[in-house]
């Protein structure tokens, strides 16, 4: 019998836009004679099914993720999370699909409590001397000197929100004027922020999967930004270039990659993730770790994938598979 499966997809921020995209993606490519895919939309105001045949919404009901159609109850075998950013990668829709003891593709909700947030995940991985920038948190409504921020992390220096995705709300500062402007940007996404110094090098993204039971990295991406930084912009909107593999040196590109499957354990991951890093001087510099990476025809994740060749079809089928415990036929 076909397993039935909701795909996730909408969110509570800006990058709603991304994940149907996203969720569109995999209901295309998951295999209809193996799985019966259900587009799910979760949004602040409503969360519903939509019905493709007839361009129907059927609401869901929260207290046990069912939904009633044609005077039947329909249940899930397995949710395929393609969220980005809250209620999808910070753990809160995990912990939800956890309580009712339904599988879910991805990390578990406590690992993606802690990816999620910036300050927690950077935290821990510089206890494991991962390679970091220099860093400043705050919390809103704390009391905070300019003069002392500065003299930490120097100009240019980035303010982003400690807990958001795909550059939402980050800004680059040069000067002392532009700080407090900057602040209260991030602070309209998030309560807590981080503040950084800049890393001048290369910038590269690196995915790594769960794959047949194996931890894989996928190739490199060098991306190079058309804009002052890696923003919204440029992530979804051409205004960058990113060539994969990355123009690395094989000894550069060794170390990126054993580093990358040494996060994913320290963190405890499982499904798939995508890292970003600068390149100081041939040392990498962690910057964040996405849990729920786009997967979009413009995303880097899929390129990756493609020229590792695996499929998005075998991917997802294999996440499904590792989600419920059952084996592939």
């Amino acid at each position: 019998m076909k397993k039935k499966i909701a795909i996730v997809m909408g969110g509570y921020t800006k990058e709603s836009v991304i994940s149907l995209k996203s969720g569109k993606e995999v209901y295309d490519n998951l295999n209809k004679e193996e799985f019966e895919p259900y587009k799910i939309l979760i949004l602040r105001e409503k969360w519903v099914f939509i019905d493709e045949t007839n361009n129907q919404e059927y609401p869901v009901n929260k207290q046990d993720f069912t939904v009633f159609v044609k005077n039947k109850v329909l249940k899930f075998d397995c949710v395929f999370n393609a969220i980005h950013g809250t209620p999808g990668e910070d753990g809160i829709l995990q912990a939800y699909f956890h309580l009712l003891k339904i599988p879910y593709t991805g990390c578990h909700f406590h690992h993606a409590s802690v990816t999620f947030n910036k300050k927690y995940c950077l935290s821990l991985l510089k206890k494991f001397g991962v390679n970091i920038a220099k860093s400043i948190f705050l919390n809103k409504n704390q009391f905070f000197c300019e003069k002392k921020i500065l003299q930490k992390v120097g100009l240019p220096c980035f303010v982003k929100p400690n807990r958001s995705g795909s550059s939402l709300g980050i800004s680059k500062v040069y000067e002392k004027k532009n700080l407090i402007f900057a602040l209260e940007t991030a602070f309209k996404t998030d309560d807590e922020i981080i503040i950084e110094s800049d890393l001048k090098g290369m910038e590269v993204s690196v995915g790594v999967i769960s794959f047949k039971n194996e931890i894989k990295v996928l190739p490199i991406t060098e991306i190079i930004s058309k804009n002052d930084f890696f923003d919204f912009e440029s992530k979804y909107s051409g205004e960058s270039q990113e060539i994969t593999p990355a123009r690395l040196f094989p000894k550069i590109d060794k170390r990126i990659q054993e580093l990358s499957k040494r996060i994913y354990k320290i963190l405890n991951l499982s499904g798939i993730s995508r890292s970003e890093y600068i390149i100081v001087n041939g040392n990498p510099f962690f910057l964040e770790i996405n849990t729920v990476p786009g997967l979009s025809k413009e995303s880097i994740f899929p390129k990756q994938l493609k020229i590792a060749g695996i499929s998005l079809s075998d991917l997802f089928k294999n996440s499904i598979y590792s989600s419920i415990g059952w084996k592939e036929n």
